[in-house]
């Protein structure tokens, strides 16, 4: 279990070190020339503290997860996560789909945080905010960066048809039965196998949509 643990939390530092580069900057540029207005403030010292402070409540989650001091810790983790979350704009993506579920999969981190502090209270079970972190921020960041590179690889606009907002909903919904099933165990069964749907639609949509295109791309290259 501590390795396991262990991994979550490199996957977690890694998107909150390079998910808090990329989302303000792609959301930069995209607002710069179709939505001029407030802009995503740039990295700076409380960016460097809130992913300390998360880093430093995610090895305290490693070590203790039940303790109340983690608890504490995560709590603060998830607010200032979800304060640099606000500071990039994100309401001002709606017209970008491609910009915007990045967003929405960042806020997987603090709902994560959230749910881990509840757990350090013995108020919900420590797998809710596995599933936040893992089906959430992870796959659906994963899913966000796979569709915006396979376009900018193939030459193709930066933009989410209705096939790729229908995959990006579907790994979202994925990610948010994945949780329910943690919360509410009277409906596990039924919510798992919705999540596992949502997956098959996102991942498999994915590759249905991108595969062509990329094969293409690949025997041309």
């Amino acid at each position: 279990m501590f390795a396991t643990r262990a991994g979550i939390v490199a996957i977690l530092i890694l998107i909150m070190l390079i998910g808090g580069r990329i989302i303000p900057s792609f959301t930069h540029n995209w607002l710069v020339r179709e939505n001029p207005g407030r802009l995503p403030i740039s990295f700076g010292q409380f960016d460097a503290m809130a992913i300390a402070l998360g880093a430093i409540g995610l090895l305290a989650w490693i070590i203790i997860p039940d303790h109340r001091i983690t608890g504490a810790v995560l709590a603060l983790a998830a607010v200032l996560q979800l304060v640099r979350l606000g500071r990039w704009a994100g309401e001002r993506t709606l017209g970008n789909r491609l910009v915007l579920v990045m967003h929405v999969a960042y806020a997987f981190v603090p709902l994560g945080l959230a749910l881990a502090s509840l757990a350090a209270f013995e108020l919900v079970p420590q797998s809710a905010g596995i599933h936040a972190w893992m089906a959430g921020a992870a796959g659906t960041m994963t899913l966000a960066v796979m569709t915006r590179a396979s376009l900018g690889h193939t030459g193709q606009a930066l933009a989410a048809g209705a096939g790729t907002q229908i995959i990006y909903a579907a790994v979202v919904f994925a990610a948010l039965a994945r949780i329910a099933a943690a919360l509410f165990p009277t409906w596990m069964l039924g919510l798992i196998h919705a999540a596992a749907l949502g997956w098959i639609i996102a991942f498999g949509g994915f590759a249905a949509l991108y595969g062509p295109s990329l094969f293409r791309a690949r025997r041309s290259g």
